[in-house]
């Protein structure tokens, strides 16, 4: 078994303490000197370590300000290596799939987990979305944050976890759609979040599938 360098075991006791500490997203951690004195290291190893945790996504230093627990939780950019695939029609397809998959049983569970302040975040973000759509603009972006904040809302960490794969399905179908669909995503998007603010799992995880089997169908009716 490999001996850990300082620098990492250091790392992992700054993992240690944001755990204890109970540090969420957005939050600012101890200063250096503060951390120099917890963990008995030097500046130097402390900054190292933290720079360690910035490569995995679990820090970030804003300048002037501070380090902070980074809103992406430790989830790389690109985590399953998607931006390396070359056939990009395929990688639509499949992401598709897999969205059908995962997506109307998270709807199903965030109708059942989301808290009020779950569900007015959502709101806000389908109300973006909602104006965009209804003006015939690009809503790729709020459609995206639209999805990520489901999935927040069911209060699962593993479940939290797949949002890259949300993520890039949803930026991944935009940017290879060729015709941008206004009229169904808005039916769509309300009889979800309509679902969820007023707790009918059912309903939303239906909700879901449509939308998403929908969008399916397009693409491959698209591509024959």
């Amino acid at each position: 078994m490999k001996r850990q360098t300082l620098t990492e075991k250091t790392a992992d006791e700054l993992l240690r303490y944001i755990q204890e500490h109970q540090l969420k997203p957005g939050d600012r951690i101890a200063t250096e000197a503060d951390l120099q004195k917890d963990l008995g290291v030097g500046r130097n190893t402390i900054r190292e370590a933290l720079r360690l945790l910035m490569s995995r996504g679990i820090v970030t230093v804003r300048q002037g300000s501070g380090t902070y627990i980074s809103e992406r939780e430790g989830v790389s950019e690109d985590p399953l290596g998607f931006s390396m695939q070359s056939d990009r029609k395929k990688l639509t397809e499949d992401l598709l799939q897999t969205r059908l998959i995962l997506e109307p049983p998270i709807a199903a569970l965030a109708a059942q987990n989301a808290g009020r302040d779950d569900v007015e975040r959502l709101r806000v973000i389908f109300q973006e979305a909602d104006a965009r759509i209804l003006a015939h603009k690009e809503y790729a972006a709020q459609d995206c944050a639209f999805h990520v904040q489901i999935a927040r809302c069911t209060h699962n960490s593993v479940m939290e976890k797949l949002i890259p794969v949300i993520t890039n399905g949803v930026m991944t179908f935009a940017e290879n759609v060729r015709e941008t669909e206004y009229e169904q995503t808005l039916l769509s998007h309300r009889a979800i979040f309509k679902a969820i603010e007023e707790g009918r799992p059912v309903d939303a995880q239906k909700a879901m599938e449509f939308h998403v089997l929908f969008n399916a169908n397009r693409y491959r009716a698209e591509g024959q």
